[in-house]
């Protein structure tokens, strides 16, 4: 009986981290915001990769749409692409 109810709740302790990770990603504008808010917005993109995307920013101007987020060190297609309905210019 103690195995099942140990499953059960590391079953439910994944599900719980999977929603969060889930839940975590909000709209985020990649043009304005500073590197926290795009790493506390974004799943994957951490604060040294904010970072890199807010130098870049500086460097070369706005980001035009989603491909040109791929010139920053770090993000890849796969980054945007699970991101992409949270990006904004």
């Amino acid at each position: 009986m103690k195995t099942i109810n140990y499953g059960l709740n590391v079953l439910l302790l994944a599900m719980m981290l999977t929603f969060t990770s889930i839940s975590m990603a909000q709209e985020v504008n990649v043009n304005t915001a500073d590197a926290q808010s795009i790493a506390g917005s974004l799943n994957g993109i951490g604060l040294k990769k904010a970072e890199a995307i807010v130098a870049w920013r500086a460097e070369h101007g706005d980001f035009t749409d989603l491909s040109s987020l791929e010139s920053v060190k770090g993000v890849g297609p796969k980054t945007i692409e699970k991101n992409k309905a949270n990006i904004q210019f």
